[in-house]
């Protein structure tokens, strides 16, 4: 629970604010764009929300914060409602879980829903709102975890909803010894799920591998998102734990696929069609080429 006694001055006055405790993670600017901003390495509110959808994307990215540094003044009586809107919708039949796991540093995590069984995309926090929402969906068959960064209360949800875990055997810990799938190699994996294929993509971590949904949406974990600050797609070259070398090859790898939807663990989504993504991973490629 944020502490308003903690409360960051950089906030502007109102009912929402930030507290000290913030990590700046992104998660309520990308969230909630038009209330949330950085200031001085740490998020904080610059304008107050003032419509009922302003208000709802404050009380989501409230909920969604993995650290609980962001609070109300008042009560909001208006929580329950924030909770039933998750999982929120992205596209068609994939939906954004929010409830982001501290020790996940933030990641954000989806849920793609389809007759064969639900699947979810790294793992969020463990918490009653949200398994509710996801067992009125349908709960999940399987629970693909693009690397081991991002693993969070996955061991909750495994007992709970007895899906079958999924993570490269190279970024195998202690922690997730028991996932009931482990993945090998770095051969496109097309046979696991269904209307997916599994690209390992060595760099981030040794055994990251990113998940590409109906030749549409492909789900990158850490390996790929748009960057707001340069303003195209780019890899996370400061916080690459593995091999700068073998990210710069397994982009171009993955370059030779089209897609439409990039949906990031960390950093920004982007949206574009199959010709224009094609592009922007061009740019990428340059880029990477000359960091």
């Amino acid at each position: 629970m944020a502490n308003i006694q903690a409360r960051r001055s950089q906030n502007v006055s109102g009912d929402f604010y930030v507290d000290s405790s913030c990590i700046d993670c992104d998660t309520c600017r990308w969230m909630s764009p038009t209330v949330f901003s950085r200031m001085d390495e740490q998020s904080a509110v610059y304008h107050q929300p003032n419509s009922t959808a302003e208000r709802q994307a404050a009380l989501q990215a409230l909920l969604a914060c993995p650290t609980a540094s962001i609070g109300t003044v008042e009560k909001p009586q208006d929580i329950k409602a924030a909770q039933q809107s998750f999982p929120i919708p992205i596209t068609e039949q994939i939906y954004h879980c929010g409830y982001h796991a501290e020790s996940s540093f933030g990641a954000a995590s989806y849920l793609i829903t389809q007759p064969e069984g639900n699947i979810l995309v790294d793992s969020p926090r463990f918490t009653p709102p949200l398994v509710k929402r996801l067992e009125a969906l349908g709960g999940m068959r399987w629970l693909y975890l693009t690397h081991r960064d991002d693993v969070a209360d996955h061991a909750k949800f495994q007992a709970h909803f007895g899906c079958d875990r999924l993570l490269h055997q190279d970024d195998i810990t202690a922690n997730t010894q028991a996932v009931e799938i482990q993945l090998t190699g770095t051969a496109p994996i097309e046979d696991v799920l269904p209307h997916s294929i599994i690209l390992p993509v060595p760099g981030h971590t040794e055994g990251h591998t990113v998940l590409l949904w109906q030749n549409r949406v492909l789900f990158t974990g850490d390996h790929l998102s748009w960057s707001a600050r340069l303003n195209h797609l780019a890899a996370f070259r400061n916080f690459c734990w593995y091999s700068w070398p073998r990210l710069k090859e397994s982009m171009y790898k993955l370059a030779v696929y089209d897609f439409e939807w990039i949906l990031p663990g960390h950093g920004r989504r982007h949206q574009a069609s199959p010709e224009q993504m094609r592009r922007d991973m061009q740019v990428c490629l340059d880029w990477m080429e000359r960091v």
